[in-house]
């Protein structure tokens, strides 16, 4: 498996560090931003081949952040993943209409981070 660049944006510190070293132990380079407003910046500055989005946080929320993602051709075809405790259907719904690829609930495991690295490989 190739190194990528994944961006993690989630405002929760310990979501963050979990999920920086099962993508580190996966063998992938991380960028880390705790909330909407630096992952925006962090993903126009290094341009991320996926990206795992929180979507409840204080600054800007992960809908709003991906609307803004999409919205810019610098970093619109970037694959972006919802992480939260949302996890109903209506949320999976909700977040594939707003641009995401996919959701993640939390607390999630490892392999669902795997999984996810590996359909956007």
């Amino acid at each position: 498996m190739v190194a990528r660049k994944i961006l993690v944006v989630d405002d929760s510190a310990t979501d963050l560090k979990n999920m920086e070293q099962i993508i580190i132990g996966a063998g992938h380079k991380v960028i880390s931003a705790s909330g909407g407003t630096e992952g925006l910046a962090k993903a126009k500055a290094e341009k991320p081949d996926l990206i795992f989005l929180d979507i409840v946080m204080p600054d800007l929320d992960g809908y709003a952040t991906v609307r803004a993602l999409q919205a810019d051709g610098a970093t619109k075809s970037i694959p972006v993943v919802f992480v939260s405790s949302n996890g109903q259907q209506a949320d999976r719904v909700w977040a594939q209409m707003q641009g995401g690829t996919d959701l993640v609930v939390k607390p999630f495991t490892e392999a669902q981070i795997i999984e996810q690295l590996k359909r956007a490989a």
